[in-house]
């Protein structure tokens, strides 16, 4: 008899009713334990299993650090001595050996960064990721960066495209090694990496070069912004430079003298002469859409930065140079850099040289040989121009003007995009020629654009492409380091260098183009330029003997640090658009003033500790000018409301007594640094305006965007600019007085900040924190918990911001710190912001972060002797 039976036999109908539906609902219940346990099980079981595939998947792809590996392409043995942050030291018989060897190593710690970086700069990115990336892929082939790799190594001398054939061989020598045991990114991605090839190599540099020269979104944000803002404005938004400027070739000068009060006049005058621009067609939402496309999904946020310097041995304690450099780009994992050591003979001379390389490019980047030592500092040159292309006909069809009058045919390249999980996408991208190169016609780019807008840019030259570092790596003093960049096309950049025989040096470098005339060159035009005007039609380029430079000059000191580099009489115009002047002007005070204590030499220790300085004047200034407002408003808004006012004058108090050092703990920078922000939209949006005779070209809730069009390099001088002097014609209607209008930005940066109500206790490191994020582990929790180790950082309080020394941001900051001692080059120190491997089970995953977060740094090994002791794992690759 079953249980229901049995309760229908001992009771009446209704009873026997009412048990069984309490039996029933005990059994769903029991039902839906088990259900839960057993998901909740499955569940556990799927956990473990998806953790522990992934923790295996991780420790199959760590490389192989000691014993013996054949592969092919070696003529003899090289040996790889690994220190005790995982970097390689290589040591060959030839210079192809070398090469090769260099490509297997490095794609032994980085391949699937290799990987997305010749994506990225190909426009395959969709490919892998999906839809998400189209728009970005879109934009890549719209700008014919891989085609610009093609032409370039079309061309290339027989001996560069030698050295890259080898480092290939060496990355698919590791590639055919790795196949079993892929890294994970690969295998989460279900993909496998495609031989390695020369164009590949050029395609990386072609990612530097974009990321440190893109500047024509600023030109077409710059027409947008001018077309809406009041004519007499304008001038005092785009600085072409500043009283705190020192470029490195001007005669010593005292910064810290009171300066000339500078009239209430707009900041360049030249700015307000220039041609107002007829108005754009493409909308200012296509305009901040292309800013976030044009992101470097692998390097997010890449701009310009860094710093460099260099001391003579007069003011050292060794009597030798000093040389430091700090590149500022983008955080991410893994960094853009990989450090190397290398050696082997080579045509030139022995080379032997240590530094940071490029992933997927032959050679060292920065660093020093047995003899000289260099670093960079972006130049910011202009080596793009947007031309306002005539064009009549479409499709096949198409034709463009010229100078002459003349028609001729657009030039069209198809570029077809594939797409994880749909179909692929067949982009037309026609072009134009200017100067016997192709120009894209980039108005695709912008759904709004009426007009046909094509970009001139010096990679379009394949003869401005030039991948190698050897003639570099291998010179054997400053002014033959000097020489070997004589032919280097870009990105251009500022050189500083010291030898071992105590010259000091510095030298700008790469191809810059002259526009109108070689002997009176024309100004370079801000804004897009019609293609028919001559006087911005590229002439040729500044001869570099011709370009800033310096040496041994007498103070025994060179810096630069973005700013503007050359003299108010120099001939060639280089760019309008400078970084701000305080991370240099900081630099020159700082050694000057050292140099000055005759008894207290500079040593390395002194180089690290300005490399990690976050005084800032500028913050310091515009915290004592806020204070004074907050003593002195007259709204009654801030004097009557108790606890508004009793608040406001606490952060007086605050940035009163604050001694400029943006620290970690410090709540005044909070302070300075959030009205910062908050000041420009309240000065820019209410002065923004529709395009004339529409009632508005501004979708609705992206109206106010004109401070998200303003994205000039020295706007930070601008800024301290009005703010000290306070010109009535910017303040806004809705204000009696300047005093008024800082409290309410102090106010309003309060509030939007959600700032403490006791702002003692409000710490800028925890305001602007720093948050460093891997481009795939980094976009799912879910994975992140799978993984159960730490794939970053994390986000963590830091001190510093975009105009102190040590330049930092959200996720950008220094990718390295390096000082070399020309006295004895095994005291050189050098570390990068995470460490050598990819791989978050290696060691040397973030082994270098704590050294980078706290100011710390590490001896960077050079000589026989002191690369042995140092080394704690040898692999030898033999031939195959």
């Amino acid at each position: 008899m079953n249980p229901y039976e049995s309760i229908a036999a001992a009771a009446s109908p209704e009873e026997a009713r009412t048990a069984l539906r309490v039996q029933r609902r005990r059994i769903f219940y029991r039902l839906v334990v088990i259900f839960t346990l057993l998901v909740l099980v499955s569940g556990a079981v799927g956990f473990f299993y998806a953790r522990h595939w992934t923790r295996q998947a991780m420790h199959d792809a760590l490389p192989q650090l000691d014993g013996v590996i054949s592969i092919s392409g070696l003529s003899a043995p090289v040996s790889v001595q690994r220190d005790g942050h995982g970097v390689p030291h290589l040591r060959a018989s030839s210079l192809d050996d070398l090469v090769t060897a260099q490509g297997y190593v490095t794609a032994q710690d980085r391949l699937w960064q290799m990987d997305a970086l010749r994506r990225h700069a190909a426009g395959n990115l969709a490919e892998i990721l999906g839809a998400p990336l189209l728009e970005h892929d879109r934009a890549q082939r719209t700008l014919q960066i891989r085609a610009a790799a093609d032409r370039a190594l079309a061309t290339l001398p027989a001996d560069q495209l030698h050295l890259l054939e080898r480092y290939a061989a060496g990355v698919n020598a590791s590639i055919a090694d790795q196949s079993a045991h892929l890294p994970l990114e690969f295998r989460l991605l279900r993909y496998v990496p495609a031989p390695w090839t020369p164009r590949d190599s050029l395609l990386i540099g072609l990612v530097m070069f974009q990321d440190l020269t893109n500047s024509f979104p600023q030109e077409l944000n710059r027409e947008a912004l001018t077309a809406r803002l009041p004519s007499h404005l304008v001038g005092d938004l785009y600085p072409v430079g500043s009283w705190r400027d020192h470029p490195p070739a001007q005669p010593l000068i005292d910064l810290t003298a009171p300066q000339q009060d500078i009239p209430d006049i707009p900041l360049d005058e030249s700015q307000t002469k220039l041609r107002r621009p007829a108005l754009p067609t493409a909308s200012p939402e296509d305009l901040l859409a292309l800013q976030q496309i044009l992101k470097n999904p692998v390097c997010d946020g890449c701009f310009a930065g860094s710093n460099d310097w260099v001391v003579s041995g007069a003011h050292t304690a060794t009597g030798k140079p000093l040389l430091s450099n700090d590149m500022h780009l983008a955080h991410n994992i893994p960094g853009i850099w990989y450090e190397a050591d290398l050696e082997a003979p080579a045509p030139s001379g022995d080379l032997h040289v240590s530094g940071v390389s490029l992933p997927g490019v032959p050679f060292i980047i920065v660093g020093h040989n047995a003899h000289v030592a260099w670093g960079f500092t972006n130049l910011g040159a202009e080596v793009q121009d947007v031309y306002v292309e005539h064009i009549r006909g479409s499709g096949d069809t198409m034709e463009y003007q010229t100078h002459d009058s003349a028609w001729h045919a657009v030039i069209h390249q198809q570029e077809i995009i594939h797409v994880k999980g749909a179909k692929d996408v067949v982009l037309d991208v026609p072009a134009t020629q200017h100067g016997g190169v192709n120009t894209p016609v980039i108005s695709g780019i912008f759904p709004s654009e009426k007009r046909s807008l094509s970009l001139r840019w010096t990679i379009y030259d394949p003869a401005n492409i030039s991948p190698s570092f050897l003639a570099v790596d291998t010179a054997t003093d400053g002014a033959g380091l000097i020489s070997a960049f004589s032919s280097f096309g870009g990105p251009a950049q500022n050189l500083v260098y010291a030898d071992d025989q105590g010259h000091i040096g510095y030298h700008a470098v790469g191809k810059i183009p002259i526009r109108g005339n070689i002997v009176t060159p024309s100004p370079i035009s801000p804004v897009p330029a019609d293609a028919l005007d001559p006087a911005q039609d590229w002439v040729g380029t500044i001869p570099y003997d011709n370009l800033p430079q310096a040496t041994d000059p007498p103070n025994g000191i060179l810096a630069t640090a973005n700013a503007r580099v050359t003299s108010d009489d120099y001939p060639y115009p280089i760019t309008l658009n400078w970084a701000a002047p305080y991370r240099n002007e900081r630099i020159w005070k700082v050694l000057t003033a050292r140099a000055a204590e005759t008894k207290d030499h500079l040593t390395a220790a002194d180089m690290l500790a300005l490399q990690t300085d976050v005084y800032s004047d500028v913050d310091h200034v515009i915290a004592q000018r806020l204070a004074y407002a907050l003593d002195h408003t007259t709204k009654a808004e801030f004097t009557t409301e108790k606890v508004a006012a009793k608040r406001l004058h606490q952060a007086a108090d605050l940035l009163r007594d604050w001694n400029g050092n943006v620290e970690a703990d410090a709540a005044a920078p909070a302070i300075v640094v959030a009205t910062r922000a908050a000041l420009w939209p309240l000065l820019l949006d209410p002065q923004f305006t529709s395009q004339p005779g529409t009632k508005s070209d501004l979708q609705p809730g992206v109206r106010r965007t004109g401070a998200a069009l303003y994205t000039w390099g020295n706007k930070s001088y601008a800024e301290e600019w009005l703010i000290m002097h306070t010109p009535s014609r910017w303040l806004p209607p809705a204000y009696s007085c300047w005093d008024d209008f800082l409290t309410a930005a102090v106010s309003k940066a309060l509030a939007d900040s959600h700032a403490p109500a006791d702002l003692s206790r409000w710490h800028y490191g925890e305001f602007r924190p720093i948050n460093i994020e891997h481009p795939i582990y980094g976009q799912s929790p879910i994975l992140q918990r799978v993984l159960g180790l730490p794939t970053s950082p994390g986000p963590q309080p830091q001190s510093g911001d975009d105009v102190t020394v040590k330049q930092v941001g959200h996720s950008f900051g220094p990718s390295e710190r390096f000082t070399a001692d020309l006295s004895e080059l095994d005291n050189s120190t050098l570390n990068l912001v995470l460490g050598e491997s990819s791989n978050p089970l290696s060691v040397w995953f973030m082994d270098q972060w704590p050294a980078w977060y706290h100011g710390t740094t590490f001896p960077l090994p050079f000589s026989h002797a002191a690369v042995d002791a140092a080394t704690t794992h040898t692999l030898t690759l033999t031939p195959k």
